[in-house]
């Protein structure tokens, strides 16, 4: 039993690990990071396949925590997704590792490695290099800011082939975001 429960820790910890190599923000300051991040580029994954217009929006818990709310348009069904989760620090509050879940009491990294000057962009990624995000305040960036996240993610060793940009233009077609969150 002894041996099955510090497996069970051993994988829980990994989860809220930093990927080898890649170091979270050390400024990091969560009353500014607050407020909606638009999604410009990530690693597609299950959760957000046939996904376009994400965002993120933060805000503060009653606990100390962060609330966390997911958006997006999923192409496949025609309507617009929510989940909602919530995140800790892992270190210190200057520290950007965060652990987040949006499955009960399942955590994952959430580090944030890279974070624009007044927070207009951040580079974030999880405990391996499997998952990736390129966050903005604003639905578009330049060709520049979009060459230097590729740069500094190729550099650190991300798939960069397997990226994909976000589009964050809504068509006229879609159904209105307010009235089918669900």
């Amino acid at each position: 039993m002894r041996y099955i429960l510090m497996a069970v820790v051993l994988f829980m910890t990994g989860c809220v690990g930093l990927p080898e190599g890649i170091a979270p923000v050390s400024d990091f300051d969560i009353k500014r990071y607050q407020g909606t991040w638009y999604e410009i580029a990530r690693l597609d994954h299950s959760f957000e396949r046939d996904m376009e217009q994400v965002s993120a929006e933060y805000s503060m818990r009653n606990d100390g925590g962060v609330k966390v709310i997911n958006r997006g348009f999923d192409l496949s069904s025609n309507e617009w997704n929510e989940a909602e989760g919530k995140a800790y620090f892992v270190e210190d509050s200057q520290t950007g590792h965060l652990k987040v879940s949006f499955f009960g009491p399942f955590y994952g990294s959430y580090v944030v490695f890279e974070l624009g000057e007044n927070e207009q962009y951040s580079f974030v990624t999880s405990s391996d290099r499997s998952y990736l995000w390129f966050l903005s305040r604003t639905k578009e960036v330049d060709d520049e800011l979009k060459q230097h996240f590729i740069d500094t993610v190729t550099r650190l060793g991300f798939d960069v082939e397997s990226i994909i940009f976000v589009n964050q233009t809504s068509n006229p077609n879609d159904v209105s975001q307010e009235n089918n969150t669900k």
